[in-house]
């Protein structure tokens, strides 16, 4: 209880922390914020040029929207896994790079992780505005989804926190974190179904269901699919599904405040 005071007495200085990880994120960048746009657009556009031209990866329609274009599909899944990329890879560097920070002031050191995070969910909510005007022009009413998609927004967000507390308090005593964590999230972006749809997953592995059914047990599979759910077929995601990913995320949240408030005392020396 002490601790979540300290962090409510700390609101000023999170807002102060998140405007500054905002103000030095495109510094003196001649396009600035364009470029939280542009980046997933050329990624998109590369993408849809190799799966959709090349290997000849064919999304189905939405359901019960009728919705059938692969670049659209594609977003809905990219941008949420670009958050959680971001949002722990900035992490992980929030501690180290306020080391003179943590030497010389007593704050909540959480604060530094979750303004990191916050930055990029503005981005993230921004992407998503895009995305929905992209989806209305395309013919896709989104307007009346946005609301549960901003639930599921708030539901990664638990997770992407959790493993940002985790992860930046393990790289400050072990260096090769960041190191490890740059592979697995090459690794977990193709273990999930954002440049291929699950139905292509689910005949493969048609002949072994045990392993299908490891595969749906990646979060990221059940965020990926909630939010297409939401946007790309206008419907809502499966109550199972939406209760696995809200139980995950606290579990990886209370996880990660747990190892964060048991090595957080000695941060000060290791830095």
């Amino acid at each position: 209880m002490s601790s979540v005071a300290e962090l409510a007495k700390s609101r000023e200085l999170f807002v102060n922390l998140t405007l500054r990880e905002l103000r030095g994120k495109y510094k003196r960048s001649l396009l600035g914020w364009t470029w939280s746009l542009l980046n997933p657009l050329a990624t998109m556009v590369i993408f849809t040029v190799v799966f959709r031209f090349f290997l000849k990866v064919e999304p189905d329609p939405g359901n019960p929207s009728g919705l059938h274009v692969f670049a659209i599909f594609l977003l809905c899944g990219l941008l949420p896994f670009n958050f959680l990329s971001n949002g722990i890879t900035g992490s992980m560097g929030a501690l180290i790079g306020n080391s003179n920070l943590i030497q010389k002031v007593f704050f909540p050191r959480e604060i530094l992780v979750a303004a990191s995070i916050a930055s990029w969910l503005v981005s993230f909510w921004i992407e998503l505005g895009v995305l929905a005007l992209i989806l209305v022009l395309a013919g896709n009413f989104v307007l009346p989804w946005l609301l549960p998609a901003l639930g599921l927004v708030l539901i990664q967000t638990m997770f992407v926190i959790g493993l940002g507390l985790l992860l930046s308090v393990l790289n400050v005593y072990f260096r090769d974190v960041q190191h490890f964590v740059g592979i697995i999230l090459q690794i977990w972006f193709y273990a999930t179904p954002i440049v291929y749809p699950i139905r292509v997953v689910a005949a493969a592995l048609e002949k072994y269901p045990a392993i299908f059914t490891l595969y749906k047990l990646n979060p990221m599979v059940r965020f990926v699919e909630a939010y297409r759910d939401c946007l790309y077929d206008l419907r809502f995601p499966p109550l199972l599904d939406t209760s696995y990913l809200f139980g995950v995320s606290a579990a990886t949240l209370a996880l990660g405040v747990l190892v964060f408030t048991r090595l957080e005392p000695k941060l000060a020396e290791e830095l």
